[in-house]
This record gives structure tokens, sequence and C-alpha cells, in this order.
């Protein structure tokens, strides 16, 4: 995919999907649903879709595009019941189609199954040969697939479904943090690691919703009760909310950069506010790395926090350098060549009176594979900033991730094969300081409670594939 198509940061790394559940006996779940996509669109920009239960029918509405987009009044009529799932993508297996969007769904006798899965497989190799399938677009069709047999085989119990994800679930390795329904219940489960986010709320007038962050619990109007516990399997039905754990226990290991970049601002996570926990990276990051400036400007919009609070920490003046053009990544018009020259300010344009004559500190969350960034630098000394010193609110992005962010490839990340001085030349930049690993822990205000680093220590918590099995899933 193009670098840094959907981001919101100059240089983040995508992240994969977003998914919501609800079940709520006193009324019609598909609004709900809805607008909870909707408060999750960050994770993932590419399909959105819904699967609705009355009871007896499963339907599921699923097309490309933005949540607003897929959606609207009579689509949502069409969705009747009080139960059901949804989900929001970003691929980073298979390809952008019509057939990887989710949810994923099965028909299996009078059983309807459907799943939205954020997070990735690492052996999807060995479940497509366990299933004898050759043709699968994504771990999450795979993961559908092996549900919808393994549902055959428990039809006679009254439980089928819970007793096919606690025999199948095993099987997955990896990240995943999935909702799945049936015509009577949702289930929400995360791996053992608990890599992807996951949590509970409970809806007014009585009911339940799963949800990869708390904000989109508050759009809805329901309120948090807690995170699903990695290895938690949650089942929401007629008779209540039950909880079963088909995983061995193990260390958690949540997405260190769902802190860093991926979750919004006003979610919680490990029961800490993600702006506030922004803001320290700042300023730790001044303590760490200080800069002689006149002010200090974040890249929008995932920069802010932390340039706030460099600024604060620093004693610098903040301000607003730079203007984000937030529709840019969902265009469909290619530009110009003359507009692709313009490279950086198709997304991003500088206010020449807050920059020229001044030494600036520009602060970002992170630096993936670089080439915009250095647009950037030089785009800010064109406009007549006279020193430009970055500072990253993460520690070198060094290693492939193989557990939901499109960075699986090392050969394209620039601190693989570059010291920070080597990457400060390429950038252009004064001076290059990054956030410690272990600065980044502290801000995060829960550093002993379980974070996955791969990507920044190359310590990976579970075996992955010499090559990885993601790219051996055929491209549609």
């Amino acid at each position: 995919m193009p670098e840094e198509a959907h981001n919101d940061s100059v240089e983040a790394p995508g992240e994969a999907c977003g998914v919501f559940a609800a079940y709520s006996p006193n009324q019609r779940v598909s609004h709900l649903i809805y607008f909870g996509l909707f408060a999750l669109q960050h994770r993932g920009q590419e399909s959105a879709g819904i699967a609705t239960s009355d009871g007896e029918t499963v339907t599921v509405y699923k097309d490309l595009g933005l949540v607003a987009q897929v959606f609207d009044e009579p689509a949502l009529a069409g969705l009747d019941g009080h139960l059901g799932i949804g989900h929001t993508r970003y691929s980073t297996t298979g390809s952008n189609s019509w057939a990887n969007a989710q949810p994923a769904h099965r028909q299996v006798g009078n059983t309807s199954v459907a799943l939205g899965h954020n997070g990735n497989l690492t052996n999807t190799a060995e479940l497509a040969g366990m299933l004898g399938i050759s043709s699968a677009t994504t771990d999450s069709d795979l993961m559908a697939e092996g549900l919808s047999r393994a549902i055959d085989d428990e039809r006679s119990d009254a439980r089928g479904l819970e007793m096919a994800i606690t025999k199948v679930a095993p099987t997955w390795k990896g990240a995943f943090s999935v909702v799945i329904m049936d015509q009577g219940r949702i289930v929400g489960l995360r791996d053992p690691q608990g890599f992807r986010p996951l949590c509970l709320g409970s809806i007014p007038g009585g009911g339940w919703a799963l949800s990869s962050e708390s904000a989109a619990l508050d759009l809805v109007g329901a309120r948090f009760v807690r995170e699903v516990a990695p290895g938690e399997m949650v089942v929401i039905d007629a008779n209540g909310i039950r909880s079963h754990y088909p995983f061995p226990s193990t260390q958690p290991g949540l997405c260190l950069f769902e802190f860093v970049y991926f979750a919004r601002p006003d979610s919680r996570m490990y029961g800490m506010g993600i702006h506030a926990a922004r803001r320290k990276m700042g300023q730790i990051l001044s303590e760490e790395h200080p800069a002689e400036a006149d002010v200090v400007v974040p890249v929008p919009e995932s920069g802010i926090p932390a340039a706030q609070g460099f600024a604060t920490a620093s004693g610098i003046p903040y301000a607003d350098g730079l203007v984000k053009n937030r529709y840019v990544g969902r265009t469909f018009i290619e530009p110009t060549q003359g507009l692709r020259d313009q490279g950086i300010r198709l997304k991003l344009n500088p206010i020449p009176e807050n920059l020229s004559g001044r030494r600036v500190v520009l602060v970002d969350d992170s630096i993936v594979r670089g080439s915009t960034t250095r647009q950037l630098v030089a785009m800010l000394r064109q406009v007549g900033a006279v020193e430009v010193h970055l500072r990253v609110s993460s520690p070198p992005y060094r290693w492939p991730c193989f557990y939901g962010m499109d960075t699986s490839d090392r050969s394209t990340l620039i601190a693989a094969h570059l010291e920070v001085d080597e990457i400060r030349e390429h950038l252009g930049a004064d001076s290059l300081g990054y956030l410690s690993l272990e600065g980044l822990l502290e801000a995060t205000g829960v550093a002993d409670a379980g974070f996955c680093t791969a990507c920044l220590s190359g310590d990976y918590p579970t075996d992955i594939p010499e090559i990885s099995d993601k790219f051996q899933l055929e491209r549609s």
C-alpha cells in the first residue's frame, strides 16, 4: 500500500481495524454499532460492515469506504435485531477488496456466524493446511472458516458457538481481538497476550457493548465497565454475561503503540488516559533531549499532546505551525504530476508567520520510513525556519511487526539501517532526539502492566515464522 496512505501522523505505521458489538434486548442495535464504528474510524478507513440478528436471522451489510460512506438510513433500517457486531478495516493481510471486508460470515446448517477481527495471525499457512484451504485472502477468513467447521461439530449443543470457539481459538497464534456472533449471542475474545485492545461497557436501559476503545462507548452513551482480560472470552446472551478462559495464562503484552499513536486521546487503557500519557511523553522527551529554540510545533494531529508536554516542560512557547488536510487520505482522484510534486503539502501546509525566522522544535510521535518527514523538514526551511530540531515521542522503530501493523518489511524501516545521527543527516534536521524506551514506558504510568515492544526492542513475545505466513495469503 502507499506509504502512510491513511495515517493521521506523517510517519506513523498503519494499524489493523476496529471492532464493536452490542446486545440490547430493548432496542435495535444497528445505530449503536454504526456510531460505535464512527468513533473507531481512525483504526481503519478501507471498509466497514455490520451484522445483526433478530434472534432468527443474521443480516450482513458491508462495503468499501468510510463508515459514513458505507451506511445510510436505508442500509441501517435493513439491519434489524437486538444484537450485532461491526468492523472497520485497515488491511495488513489481503488486499483492499470487497471480499476482504468484514464481518466475515458463514452459514452452517441453521446456524449463522459472523466474525470481526482486529490483529494479525502469525500461523496462517499452518491454519490453511489444517483446513485444506489454498485460496483464503485474509487471516480473518481462515478464522471464520475454522470456526464454522467447529460449529458444525457442536451443533447439537445449545451453546455450540461457545464450545466451537473454545475448541478452535487455541489454534490461532498471534494477535486477535475479535467479536463473534450467531443468532442469539455476541462474544468478545482477546488473544493470551492481549496485543490488541477490547473493553466492555453497559448500555443504558439494559444490555452490553464490546469495543476496541472506551471512547466509542462514550459516544453511544454506554458506561465503561472494564477491559476484557488477555485470554478472556466474554459471552453475552439472554442468560446474561459470563467469561471463559480457553488459553493458558501468559504475560500480557498490549501493543505499546496504542499509547503512542493508535488509540484516540480520549480513550483509556490499563486504566490510564491516553492524552495524559502522550503529554507525559513530551515532558520526558524534553528532559532527555532538550533544545534551544523559539517555538515548539506539533505534527498534527497525533503529535499535539507530546508537543504540549515538551513546551510545558521546556518553557519554549507552543504554536500551531502546520495545518492538516483531514480528507486527503480518502481521495479517489489521482493528482496531477504537478500536485504530486508538492508532496507533503497535500497533507500538511505550513503557517509561515509562526515559523519564519524561528528555531523550531518539531514534535512527531514516530518515524517509520522517513521519506515524508524529510519533505516536511525541507518545507519548514522553505518558509523561513532557521533551524529545525526534530523530536520524536517514541524510540527508533527498528523491527517489523507481525501482530497487526503494516511494517512487516524491515528493509523499509529507516532506523533499522541507520544510526540516529545518520537519520538526522538524511532528514535534514539540525538535531534529532528520540524518547527512550524507558521514558516511554514511564510515561504510560503502567510500565509493569505488560506491553509488546517488539518493533522497538526486537523482543517478540511469541514465536515468529522465519518468513511471515501473512505474505503467503493470496492477494486479490
